[in-house]
């Protein structure tokens, strides 16, 4: 399979956000890696890439959400929702994998389907929204868009992202 390439048309111009959806490209190029293994430890890099990967989403939904909230989006409940049903969609991949089926190339075409048409979609839609916010607050900054946890568990996500 040939690798995702993280390209300009997949920027939102949000830097933390383009960032963390590098990431999940990265996410994706090393499933195609660990398909590449030898049979007998292909299910073990498989694992580790979905459980890494099912990781890293919720913890970028769980941020992304949040900046939404602060710059009050009007249609963070319907984003939300798609968070939601993808997420659930990550976690049936991790219950087939873990009953035995084979599930790697499924779930990396999904992936990479899946961010290249959220992005260019869904979250293009909200960094438009984002952008004009920015541009109509007095200092036209960036760090407008970090929200604080709310909660240790938020906090234990965003640590994820960010160390």
């Amino acid at each position: 399979m040939a690798y995702l390439t993280w390209t300009k048309d997949l920027e939102l111009g949000i830097k933390v956000i383009d960032r963390q959806h590098g990431r999940i490209v990265s996410y994706i190029n090393d499933l195609d890696d660990a398909m590449r293994f030898p049979v007998a430890s292909r299910r073990t890099g498989v694992l580790g890439v979905l459980d890494n990967a099912i990781d890293y989403t919720e913890s970028h939904f769980s941020y992304e959400e949040a900046m939404l909230e602060s710059v009050n989006y009007p249609f963070l409940k319907a984003h939300k929702k798609l968070h939601e049903l993808f997420i659930k969609r990550m976690n049936d991949y991790k219950r087939r994998f873990s009953e035995g089926e084979e599930i790697a190339g499924e779930l990396r075409n999904t992936l990479a389907r899946w961010l290249v048409n959220h992005i260019k979609s869904e979250d293009a839609d909200y960094a438009k929204y984002v952008r004009k916010y920015l541009a109509s607050s007095q200092t036209a900054e960036e760090p407008l868009l970090t929200p604080k946890p709310q909660d240790e568990r938020t906090a234990s996500l965003w640590k994820r992202l960010f160390g």
